[in-house]
């Protein structure tokens, strides 16, 4: 059996049959392993995720070139419950949960497997088990969206920024949290991610995109050393600077030479 899990070779979605968002987009997935996309709103990151799960279609999108290819199946124009029956499982950025079911309610829509195993990751999730989606917290609602996930038993879990509007010490727990969660379920995570900080903290390899390309890619040692990625992404002068100065230093990044 292959080390890789999934492949992406030059991918290429566009919207409307005009506007392309994604060009040439290359990556692969090894089994068991934690991998990231980076990249600022805009730079085809959840474009991709949504294009291996088979979503694409609901945005009016569609995959004009290239391949998706899982455990060796190409699955680039595969509707999306095929794909989810496949293994493959997203945890998405918007319309995370169902509001006006409660949370066992959502637990028990996936129709899989008891909710015991998602509860133990999450007992706050056994607390609230009652309560309506709708009035979870943002990171109650994360940790509800995953649990979903979960009750369809996927090797391969794709998440979708699990750091936005959260505080900073909620998405390091819910990073912990996920690294435990592939731990103990021998599960292979693909995670789209604006927070590069914490993103790097726990994958095995990083894929950076902005304007719809991979633009570097590499460890997360490899990633943090990079002048381009610890100064843009990572802040490292610390510096405030000008629109202006940002706008210039994009157009001057290595990866653009």
């Amino acid at each position: 059996m292959s080390d890789i899990l999934l492949t992406v070779e030059k991918l290429e979605v566009t919207y409307q049959r005009v506007i392309t968002a994604v060009q040439g987009v290359s990556l692969t997935v090894p089994r068991g392993a934690l991998v990231t996309i980076l990249g600022t709103n805009g730079a085809g990151k959840t474009t991709t995720l949504r294009a291996i799960s088979g979503f694409i279609g609901l945005d009016d999108a569609e995959v004009t070139e290239g391949a998706i290819q899982y455990q060796g199946h190409r699955i680039e124009r595969e509707p999306p419950h095929r794909i989810t029956a496949r293994g493959v499982v997203l945890v998405p950025e918007r319309s995370k949960v169902f509001e006006n079911l409660t949370v066992a309610e959502n637990l028990e829509a996936a129709k899989r497997h008891g909710a015991e195993r998602v509860y133990e990751f999450f007992p706050r999730l056994a607390e609230l088990r009652r309560r309506e989606a709708g009035l979870l917290s943002g990171g109650e609602r994360q940790m509800l969206a995953i649990g979903t996930a979960l009750m369809c038993q996927p090797e391969l879990l794709l998440v979708d920024e699990l750091s936005q509007g959260l505080a900073p010490l909620l998405v390091e727990q819910l990073m912990q949290q996920l690294q435990a969660i592939r731990r103990q379920l021998n599960m292979t995570v693909l995670l789209v991610e604006q927070n590069a900080r914490m993103a790097l903290q726990v994958a095995d390899y990083g894929y950076v995109m902005e304007n719809g390309r991979v633009v570097i890619d590499g460890t997360p040692e490899r990633l943090r050393a990079h002048a381009d990625v610890a100064e843009f992404y990572l802040g490292g002068s610390g510096a405030r600077r000008s629109y202006r100065d940002v706008k210039q230093y994009r157009r001057s990044r290595r990866w653009y030479g």
